[in-house]
């Protein structure tokens, strides 16, 4: 195994990192010598079962922390990145802020009752795309970035494509890649690199939660090249690809990792 970011004082910060693509990305950058902080929200009731999956994560030998606790609302927000800020201390720089936040409105435009509203959008387009640019902000004012820094975020083929009940999410796609272009743009000059990874379908808890997310698993499936679906982990080596000193001239791009699913 190479430990490409071990003794540098690398840490990867990870919103949403409980289960699925973030969870799958910690274990990945700690086993090649990343420091990781998670932060997660979760019910009382599930924590044993994460603490006991994070083990996997400490017995890499890196650093680690993790905090429950709401990472949208902005009084959260604040108080974690004081505690980020004295658990790195003055040599830890965040190298990796990737967000992986599944917190949306899944409804139907049409029908008796419980139909998609304003305030669905709102809330969804909050949590799964203008996130990521408040915790890119707070991270940035507060000098936590390494000097050469990545900011990576999850999209998928909703961004372009009309599922059902899945417009709140969708929309929330397609601001989060708009606001991943200008970031790259924008922070530059500051050596903070952001790209979008499009994971191809993957059975995850989110996905799960999709209504009909039988029939885009069979699609997929049948559409894909491989004839497999994208598991967790590929998605992390994606993750740890790009967290490396190799990618530095990768920015403000959307990287389909779904081996192939897209071209069908």
């Amino acid at each position: 195994m190479v430990m490409d970011f071990q003794d540098q004082n690398y840490w990867a910060l990870i919103l949403g990192g409980s289960s699925g693509l973030g969870y799958a990305s910690a274990k990945k950058l700690a086993k090649h010598g990343m420091n990781i902080i998670i932060i997660h929200r979760d019910r009382r009731s599930e924590i044993p079962d994460i603490e006991e999956a994070f083990d996997e994560i400490r017995a890499s030998g890196v650093q680690f922390e993790s905090f429950n606790a709401d990472a949208v609302k902005k009084e959260s927000r604040e108080e974690l990145v004081a505690k980020i800020k004295q658990l790195i201390g003055k040599k830890g720089k965040i190298r990796t802020l990737l967000h992986s936040i599944a917190k949306g409105n899944l409804k139907p435009m049409i029908g008796e009752e419980n139909i998609l509203g304003n305030i669905d959008f709102q809330l969804t387009i909050d949590a799964m795309a203008l996130s990521l640019y408040d915790w890119t902000q707070a991270v940035f004012r507060n000098n936590l970035f390494a000097k050469d820094a990545r900011v990576i975020s999850f999209t998928s083929d909703g961004n372009k494509k009309a599922w059902k009940n899945y417009a709140a999410v969708s929309a929330a796609k397609v601001t989060l890649e708009s606001l991943t272009r200008s970031m790259a743009l924008e922070f530059a000059r500051h050596g903070i690199r952001a790209n979008c990874i499009q994971a191809g379908i993957t059975v995850t808890r989110s996905f799960q939660m999709i209504p009909g997310n039988e029939t885009l698993r069979v699609h997929a499936l049948k559409h894909n090249p491989f004839r497999r679906l994208t598991v967790p982990d590929d998605v992390a080596n994606a993750v740890y690809l790009l967290s490396k000193d190799e990618a530095s001239w990768i920015t403000g791009t959307i990287i389909p990792v779904n081996g192939g699913e897209h071209l069908m």
